[in-house]
């Protein structure tokens, strides 16, 4: 059984950086691609981020320039590195991984982010 585990949220200042991390538990046999999103109070669920199994990365134009998704192969980890946080920034980030040998998405149980003075 797949388990993706998130930890980093919190609640921090405007102009604050916070990094995500997300351990993928259990066996994933081809991950095609890793990323994070995120849902605010009454929005639709967006892709913040995300890297292939190749490493190509792409960013909603929102965080460009303020975020960072990397990976470690190895470890089965990615992270997302959040600096320069803004409130509109708060909201559940959610680490998503791609099966590509079955097709199938996994999800993290999400971890709070609240940027707020």
């Amino acid at each position: 059984q797949v388990q993706l585990v998130e930890s980093g949220g919190g609640l921090v200042q405007p102009g604050g950086s916070l990094r995500l991390s997300c351990a993928v538990a259990g066996s994933i046999f081809g991950i095609r691609a890793m990323g994070w999103y995120r849902q605010a109070p009454g929005k639709e669920r967006e892709l913040v981020a995300g890297v292939t199994s190749g490493g190509n990365t792409n960013y909603v134009d929102s965080v460009k320039g303020r975020f960072t998704i990397s990976r470690d192969k190895d470890k089965k980890m990615v992270y997302l590195q959040m600096n320069s946080l803004k409130p509109a920034d708060t909201a559940v980030y959610y680490c998503n991984v791609i099966d590509g040998t079955l097709e199938y998405d996994y999800w993290g149980q999400g971890t709070q982010v609240t940027v707020s003075s």
